[in-house]
């Protein structure tokens, strides 16, 4: 969007923030950038130019502005709804890989060379990955600097940064201001300031409906690694360096994110992960009016405009939730998800009591007994493939999966239909346009609505509602009374 000089304008001078995170607006007299919604007085069009990613204002030698705060915007919704190199590299280097395994493991993950991964993120975005990471990194800092009291020694090496004066020298040519005056402007905030823990707040573009969204996490919450409890939804975490436990809760402007950390250079992916399992940085807007376009679904979403996916923090978890609830109810799925907690989850502390386990690794899965599943012999055949095959790294489930080859990849798998590989597209891998034409819901619903409700009539219909047909599916669940589509009282 950035290069359409006269729609960014546009949205400048109306301080539209549902295009924060789409673009970044650098003003050449004050050698600041800033979100499109700046409060400020907008400068005049010939001083202003357009940059695609924070990175590359910073690459071209502007810093953040201190009234809009550009580090705090939405990320930008085409990295969700796209599946080509650069849409799964950003998945990528949000979620860490960069700062953990370099520049070359990021393109050994998207098996390209680290040459093409280059050229075409600087092609897109303006800025290369070691770039991009370090603008990330830049936004954990000042998030630690000003949300604990943490040393920044400490705050240096949990945000990612090799040494103490590199954090320094990038926190001020990014803010403007060395890190102890961006904790001495910091507002105070009440809330928990030991070392692991913290409390932020996740943006979102407007409008969201929270009913399904949480209505869904909380009615499938596994016990010991998931609750609802006083308005929040809480759950286990496992991380690349550690365990986490989060809290989220929803309020009309943002997520309140409560997080306890074993390790503090999780945070950054803690937040990623928070954010996809919420699908905060979708653009409701763009989704509900082509959703609108179809007389039988207007009324749907006119009455509960910017429903979200509800998605998952890990999809390997997510896949083997997906079997347990094969042609069972949803009680039915988390009693056997339980059991599979209680016998293989690693043991966690929870502070505040009520969470005990994370959920089971692949490799933990795949040393259990068979015959100790509680479920057709057939089913089970279908799990223990499963488990085997993400065990050995045959199949790979993750934020930088290709959606059309992975979803093959699963149905090729025995006791999987289209069912399962559909609903583990659209939650687990974030695939925008997964449909579910199969599921009984859906087709009651169909029904009800006067649509098709054959699975091959109805995919047809649904051909209007391309490239949204996920959110689709949550407008259509939202006509049964289930517990997944209320916000639990």
């Amino acid at each position: 969007m950035h290069t359409d000089t006269e729609r960014c304008v546009r949205a400048v001078r109306s301080k539209d923030a549902r295009f924060d995170g789409w673009f970044f607006t650098a003003v050449l007299t004050t050698g600041i950038y800033c979100r499109p919604s700046c409060p400020v007085v907008p400068p005049r069009p010939e001083n202003m130019v357009f940059h695609p990613s924070a990175a590359a204002c910073q690459q071209a030698g502007f810093r953040a502005c201190k009234r809009c705060r550009p580090d705090t915007s939405p990320g930008s919704p085409e990295w969700n709804q796209r599946a080509d190199l650069v849409a799964r590299a950003m998945r990528l280097i949000a979620d860490g890989v960069v700062d953990r395994e370099g520049v070359p493991g990021l393109a050994g993950r998207l098996g390209y060379s680290t040459r093409q991964v280059e050229r075409q993120l600087l092609a897109e975005l303006g800025a290369g990955p070691l770039a991009l990471a370090r603008a990330q990194r830049a936004r954990t800092a000042r998030l630690l600097i000003e949300t604990t009291a943490l040393p920044m020694a400490q705050i240096a090496f949990a945000a990612g940064f090799a040494s103490i004066r590199t954090f320094n020298d990038t926190v001020r040519e990014v803010f403007a201001l060395p890190p102890s005056e961006l904790r001495a402007r910091a507002p105070k905030r009440q809330g928990a300031s030991t070392p692991g823990a913290l409390s932020l707040r996740l943006p979102f573009r407007a409008p969201l409906n929270p009913d399904n969204l949480f209505g869904h996490l909380a009615a499938t919450a596994v016990p010991g690694v998931e609750e609802w409890r006083d308005g929040s939804y809480r759950r286990t975490l496992r991380l690349p360096y550690g365990h986490g436990i989060v809290a989220l809760t929803p309020n009309p402007d943002h997520i309140a994110c409560r997080l306890t950390l074993s390790d503090l250079r999780d945070l950054t992916v803690a937040i990623s992960r928070c954010r996809r399992l919420l699908d905060l940085d979708a653009d409701p807007v763009a989704v509900d009016d082509q959703l609108r376009t179809d007389p039988a679904l207007a009324p749907l979403v006119d009455k509960a405009p910017g429903r979200r996916v509800p998605r998952t923090v890990d999809e390997a978890e997510f896949a083997v939730r997906a079997v347990l609830g094969q042609q069972v109810s949803t009680a039915a799925a988390r009693t056997h998800a339980a059991r599979l907690v209680t016998a293989h989850g690693e043991p966690v502390e929870d502070p505040e009591g009520g969470l005990t386990h994370l959920f089971p690794a692949p490799e933990a899965l795949a040393a259990l007994d068979p015959e100790s599943l509680a479920m057709p012999r057939t089913r089970r055949t279908t799990f223990t493939t499963l488990v085997h095959r993400l065990a050995d790294g045959d199949l790979h489930l993750g934020v930088e999966s290709d959606w059309p080859r992975t979803r093959a990849e699963l149905l090729a798998l025995p006791g999987f239909g289209p069912w399962t590989a559909d609903v583990i597209a659209m939650r687990a891998l974030g695939d925008p346009d997964a449909f579910l034409p199969t599921d009984l819901g859906i087709r009651r619903a169909a029904r009800e609505l006067g649509l098709p409700s054959t699975p091959a009539a109805l995919t047809a219909r649904a051909a209007a509602w391309r490239p949204w047909r996920a959110y689709a599916v949550q407008y259509l669940w939202a006509t049964d009374s289930h517990p997944i589509n209320f916000l639990p009282v």
